[in-house]
This record gives C-alpha cells, sequence and structure tokens, in this order.
C-alpha cells in the first residue's frame, strides 16, 4: 500500500484544451491510488481559485470534485493542505466530500516514517511582500468583506487576480528553491524522515543527510507526484 501527494493543477487557468488534459491526468492519479493506495494528499492549489459562499461555491470542476468524493466514499483518507491559491477553503471539502482540511501543514508518521507536508508559499527569506499580502487576504474581517460582493463580480475578479499573481511568482521560482532546499534541511535535522514542499513547480527529489526533500512539482506540464511505500520515497510522473 502507498500514499500519494500531488499539488499544483491549478484548475480553471488555461485553455478548456488542457483543462480538460490535466482533469484527465488527475483520473489517472486516482486509478492509481484506487489500485494500491491507502491514503491521498492534496497539497494545495488544485484550484487556480476557490472561495466558498454560504450557499455557492464555483461551478467549474465538479468531475473533479466528483472523483474526490468516490475516493472518500471507497474508504480512502483524503487530506488537502491549503495552498496560496486556495486559502479560502470553507467548510465545503469536509462536511460535502468527506475530506480533512489543514489551514497550514501536515505533520504525519506512516508506515514507520515521520513526514513533514507544506504547500510552501512565503517560505523563500525574499518573499517577504507576499507574506505581508497573505496577511491581508486570510483576515477574517476582509473575507467576510469581500462576501458581500455579488458572486458574478467576485468571482471572475479574483480569477483574474489570482492569474495575475501566479504568472508573477513562476517568474521567480527557481529564484527561491535554494530557500525551499535550505527549509526541508532545517525539517530533517528536525528528526524528520521526509519533508515534501509544492508551491514551485519544480519536480524536485533529493536526498538530504538522513532524509528526503521532495518538491511535488505540478499537475499543469509535469504531472508528477510522489509515492511513499514501505520501502521507498519516489517522485514519479503521469505519462
Amino acid at each position: 500500500m502507498a500514499l500519494y501527494i500531488f499539488s499544483d493543477a491549478h484548475l480553471g487557468s488555461s485553455t478548456p484544451e488542457h483543462e480538460s488534459h490535466k482533469v484527465e491526468q488527475i483520473g489517472k492519479l486516482f486509478e492509481k491510488v484506487k489500485s494500491d493506495g491507502d491514503r491521498l494528499i492534496i497539497l494545495g492549489d488544485l484550484f487556480d481559485f476557490w472561495f466558498e459562499y454560504k450557499h455557492a461555491i464555483p461551478k467549474d470542476h465538479h468531475e473533479v470534485l466528483f472523483m474526490i468524493r468516490q475516493l472518500v466514499k471507497s474508504g480512502l483518507p483524503v487530506d488537502y493542505v491549503s495552498g496560496n491559491h486556495d486559502f479560502w477553503i470553507g467548510d465545503f471539502f469536509e462536511k460535502q466530500l468527506g475530506v480533512k482540511v489543514h489551514r497550514d501543514h501536515l505533520e504525519m508518521t506512516y508506515r514507520g516514517k515521520k513526514l513533514f507536508l507544506i504547500h510552501g508559499d512565503g517560505l523563500a527569506k525574499a518573499d517577504g511582500g507576499y507574506r505581508f499580502l497573505r496577511r491581508i487576504l486570510r483576515n477574517r474581517l476582509n473575507i467576510r468583506l469581500y462576501r458581500l460582493l455579488p458572486t458574478d463580480w467576485a468571482i471572475p475578479i479574483a480569477k483574474r487576480v489570482s492569474g495575475t499573481s501566479r504568472k508573477h511568482t513562476s517568474q521567480r521560482d527557481h529564484l527561491f528553491a535554494p530557500d525551499y532546499r535550505a527549509y526541508a534541511e532545517k525539517k530533517i535535522d528536525e528528526g524528520y524522515d521526509a519533508v515534501f514542499i509544492a508551491h514551485l513547480h519544480i519536480p524536485i527529489r533529493e536526498n538530504i543527510s538522513k532524509g528526503v526533500y521532495i518538491n511535488t512539482g505540478d499537475f499543469i506540464s509535469h504531472f508528477s507526484y510522489a509515492k511513499v511505500t514501505q520501502d521507498t520515497i519516489s517522485l514519479e510522473y503521469i505519462i
């Protein structure tokens, strides 16, 4: 049996053709999970934008939501570590899908291995501007005020801002990669056997000291994911 981890599909960010391809690749991953997996972790930014109202959610991507629900109904635990594009997740995932949501990071033991998982936005030392912006965006009062906007205004505005943010940060990902490695090394020194980070959209697997650092890459162009078994911690790809 295996633990599967993937991230950064940014559903809704591409052309209809590419969106269909991403959904198809996610479906292939979920088939693997059903065949030999016993847990799935989504490490953030499954959506390019996600926002919940009291009585409404974005109407796109229901096919993926249905696939996730089917995994949960089959008895397979699914965890969601929120990223920077979907940190406004409300209670829909937990109440309607049965998915456990983690707002910051997830620490767990799997097959005797101590794991640390985090989406990773704001980890780079030079990303202070984003950390300041994150405090504003995650402020509960600001979220309540934004919900007062009509949905047909609020969602298109947020999608446009989300796309601009993604394009801006993608230009800096390779510059930030050394800081992410240093963060993983620190966690391994604290006693974790493996550290999983996302956000950079760069698939990475590296042995560090007595542990393993994996960046899960993305489900946009790489279609990469991490797999943990009793004996191995690997970075793999959907072909």
